[in-house]
This record gives C-alpha cells, structure tokens and sequence, in this order.
C-alpha cells in the first residue's frame, strides 16, 4: 500500500501544480512530499516534474506514468468497492461531471433514490462544459459524463444517449405562450437570452441562425441556465432550454417552455459516458445503471 500511497501523492501534485499546494491538501509537509517525488524519480531514473519557478509540470516520463497511476488507483477503489460488496455494506463514491441542465432537478431526484437504497455511498456532482466534462473521465476525476452535444474525445465511451429538443422558455404572459411548438423566426422577433459559446443549445442555436437570413443577437448573455430561465420571468423576452433542466413542474408558474420546431432546430443529443477501457466501481457502474433506466424511461432514445 505504500506504493499507492506514493501514486495518490503523485497524482496531486500534477493536479495542483504545485508541490507546497498538494502536500497542504495531504496534510503532509512539502519536504516529505519532496522527498517521496525524488526517491521515487530516482527509482524509476528519470524526473517526474520539472521544477518550474512557480510550481511544477509533468516531463514526458511523468506525463506516461501519470496515466499509469490514475488506472491502478482507479482498480484499487474499485477492488474496495467490490470487497464491501462482499460484506452487504454497499460503500463508495461516484463522481459526475455533468452539465448544468443535469443539476437543478434530475440529478437530485436520482441520487436521493439511490440514497435511499444505499446511504454509505457518498457523491460528487461538478458542473462541466462539454469539453472539461470529457477531460474530467480521461483524468478519472469522473466516474461518469453526462453532457450534452459533446465534443466526444477518442476516449469517451457511450452508455446511452438520448434526444433533447430545444425549448424556448418564456414568461406566462409571453405573445407567444399560447402556441403548442415555436418557429426559430418568431422566437427572434422578440428579444433572446442565451447561454455562451461553449454550450450545446448555444451551438445548436448558433448553426440553425446559419441556415436562416436572421440574426441571432442576444439581449442578455450568460453561463448560467438558472438566471437565464429566471429571467426570462422579467421581460417579454425568449431564452432556450433542453428539457432535462426544465421540470417546471415544471418551472414552477412564473415561466413555461415551448419546443422549437425541430425544422428549424433539431434535437440536439444528451451523452452519458464513462472512460473507455475503465471498469467502473461498483457504486458508480450500478448509478449509472439505474441513470441509464431513467433516461430510457422518460426520452426518446438516439
């Protein structure tokens, strides 16, 4: 276990960037956190960092053997997993890089039932863009991605994906509140609020504008779909959605969500995934299980 010990230590500095920063992090001193570096650089007879005046970066060597460490330290929390599986005491921790559509309704109800069956597995949601997403499983930080239009690395491998339309959203008092789907056209005869460039219902938007002779200028910019969908309560104004972040229930009274013909918009694709080749822990393959049921249930698979 000490070589494991020496991998998890490794693993931070690389992650922190700093030796000072990751031994505060372990609760360690820098000197003895330096030293385990050099006695284990020596070991293998080439430098794992390169001492930089502010902090450290992989060399090539360490850059091979981080990729290393990252997989057994992955098989070890999953050999754990398995062993307290052994005893009936369901144990662990499952790590979601997701979007943020994921975060306000769908992912809450879904770990709060896993919970309930097993209350010693413990959670980590982080809200990602699509690209940190997919880095977040290649540097197992991430047990599971759950992204939407992704940028889909080499190493990403699919569990399920399914069909999201975009939804225009709007206030209940809204000239167009009354109508069952939405022209894109009529969308912009008002003005539009829309999440930033490196989101998937901003890409999509962005390609349907291409198509069309109308200008996709937004009066209100943001990263955050919470104050987008907020907002849109305020002013006779459109903003857009997916409908996994819109249970309304769904969007609670001041606002409501129309989809956008998909003629003019098509559907975009939400992707769970994990790394390929990786073996997930047994807490975190059997949340996804039950995440894969779930989407099923409720969309229409792609």
């Amino acid at each position: 276990m000490r070589y494991l010990t020496s991998a998890r230590y490794i693993v931070a500095v690389a992650k922190a960037g700093s030796i000072r920063k990751a031994a505060e992090a372990l609760s360690i001193t820098s000197t003895a956190l330096n030293r385990r570096i050099l006695d284990l650089e020596e070991e293998l007879g080439a430098p794992i960092f390169e001492r930089l005046p502010r902090g450290v970066r992989l060399s090539s060597a360490g850059e091979i053997l981080i990729h290393s460490l990252r997989n057994q330290l992955s098989d070890m929390d999953r050999v754990r997993s398995q062993i307290a599986d052994l005893s009936g005491v369901r144990r662990g921790h499952v790590s979601i890089a997701c979007s943020q559509a994921l975060v306000p309704y769908f992912l809450p109800s879904q770990i709060a039932h896993y919970r309930q069956a097993h209350p010693n597995v413990s959670f980590g949601v982080h809200v990602r863009d699509r690209e940190a997403a997919e880095r977040a499983l290649a540097d197992h930080t991430a047990d599971i991605a759950i992204v939407f239009e992704p940028v889909r690395m080499a190493e990403f491998h699919t569990i399920i994906s399914v069909r999201q339309p975009v939804h225009a959203v709007m206030a209940r008092n809204h000239p167009l509140a009354d109508k069952q789907t939405l022209r894109l056209g009529d969308c912009l005869n008002y003005p539009i609020a829309l999440p930033t460039l490196p989101y998937g219902v901003r890409n999509l938007m962005e390609l349907a504008a291409l198509r069309t002779a109308r200008a996709l200028t937004p009066m209100i910019e943001s990263d955050s779909f919470d104050f987008l969908r907020h907002y849109a309560a305020q002013e006779h104004l459109v903003s857009f959605q997916i409908p996994i972040g819109l249970s309304l229930a769904k969007t609670g009274g001041m606002v409501i969500s129309t989809p956008l013909d998909t003629r003019d918009v098509p559907a975009g694709i939400l992707y769970m995934g994990q790394l390929k080749g990786r073996t997930l822990p047994v807490a975190a393959a059997r949340f996804a299980a039950q995440l894969s049921s779930a989407f099923a249930d409720e969309y229409e698979l792609a």
